[in-house]
Formats: structure tokens, sequence, C-alpha cells
């Protein structure tokens, strides 16, 4: 499997299982078979995981990547075994670092919740090819990351402009939008992923979707509100 297809979910998924490292090895930089160069973004994917990790408390040493053709046996043994003694030497995830089990569990859950908002923030980063070793400690700073997750958007329908035309909530990959025809449409936030696909596919004309960042969402208007009554056409 081509490095690029490792997805920041399978890395919090592993450390969610309590796997107390997480180890990527990919093809040589810049050596791509198919030129889809698929492990520079394996490259930048790994970066911004260990940032993320920093963040929740967890030593970003868990997470390490490593460039190697398929005939660099050797090599990958000596790898291995320095991660292994690495990770041996950080101790179990979470208790090594003072984080309480239920706790980091939560934390890991409430990011992977939000790899697509995060994916879509730094989808330009997450294309870059780094070339220089020397450029990959502040590829993603602390600061940016703290801001990134504190700012998380939100958003909303707003019941007086919604037209229930269905096409947010068809859009919606996480069906996170209850609605149907002639129904006003609500966004469930505990299913939102914060993608903004609803934003985008709302048209201009209604202007329904609001997104929203650093205050709260206003409740979802009451079931028995939702139904829009149609003027019938006269003949």
């Amino acid at each position: 499997m081509c490095s690029g297809r490792i997805d920041l979910e399978f890395v919090l998924r592993a450390f969610s299982n309590g796997q107390d490292g997480v180890f990527i090895g990919g093809c040589r930089l810049n050596e791509c078979n198919y030129v889809t160069h698929g492990n520079y973004h394996a490259l930048s994917m790994a970066l911004l995981c260990r940032k993320i990790m920093e963040h929740i408390g967890l030593n970003p040493e868990r997470l390490n990547i490593q460039f190697m053709s398929a005939g660099d046996g050797i090599l990958f043994a000596e790898h291995m075994n320095d991660f292994g003694k690495k990770v041996k030497s950080l101790g179990p995830l979470g208790i090594s670092e003072g984080i309480d089990k239920d706790v980091l569990k939560s934390k890991i859950e409430e990011i992977t919740r939000l790899i697509p908002y995060i994916k879509i923030a730094k989808r330009e980063k997450l294309g870059s090819r780094l070339t220089n070793k020397a450029d990959y400690d502040g590829f993603f700073t602390s600061n940016e990351i703290d801001s990134l997750l504190r700012d998380v958007p939100s958003y909303y329908i707003d019941p007086d402009k919604c037209q229930a035309c269905m096409i947010c909530a068809k859009k919606c990959p996480a069906e996170a939008i209850e609605g149907s025809k002639n129904r006003i449409h609500v966004i469930d936030q505990d299913k939102c992923i914060k993608c903004g696909t609803c934003f985008e596919a709302c048209p201009p004309r209604f202007g329904a979707v609001t997104r929203m960042v650093g205050k709260p969402v206003p409740p979802p208007i009451p079931e028995e509100k939702r139904t829009i009554a149609r003027k019938s056409k006269e003949k």
C-alpha cells in the first residue's frame, strides 16, 4: 500500500486503541514508481499529527516516519529496533504523560471527529513536498495547531431563511442534516464534521447556512415548528 494512503485517522485510531507507538515506512522521497509521490503527503500528515499529539499532551516521539527502499532490509531493521527502544523508554501511552486513560480517549475521539475540517483547513500544506529536513520541525507550529483547534467553526441553518430545498441535506457527507421536503432543515451538531459542505451548497439566493466561530450555535427549532406552509398557486 502506498504510504500516501495512510490517513490521519489511522494513526489516531491506533493510539485510541492503546498502541504505545506508530511507525510509518514509505518509499524513498522523490523515487515514486507511480509519480503520485504519496510519500510526501505521508510526511506532511505525520508532521501535522505529531503537532496534534503535542496539543493533546502526547509525546510526539511516539509517531515515527522513515523512508527506504524494499531492498533496505538492514536499514528497516535498524529503524524498527531504534523505534522499539524509544517507545519502551517512553512507557505506556498516556500513563507516562500523566493523562487519564478515559480523558485521553475522549481527546483523541474529538480530534478524530474534526479530521475532515483539519484536512480542508490544511490541504495546501498537506499537499506540499518538503525536500529539506531542516524544514520539518517548523512546518506546523504549536500556535498554528492551537489556533486551528480553538477556532473550529460550527454551521447553523437559519429557520427563517431555509426553503427546505434538500440540497445541503443531500450533499452532507456525514448525514448530519435532518429535514425533508417542506420541513425546515436542522444540523445535528453531534454528527457534524465541520467540513462546510452545507455552507457551500446552500444556494446564494437563500443564504440559510451560517458559519459560526467563537459563539454558541442557537438551539434547533422545535419539531412542531419545522413544517413550511407553502402558498398554493392560484389558477
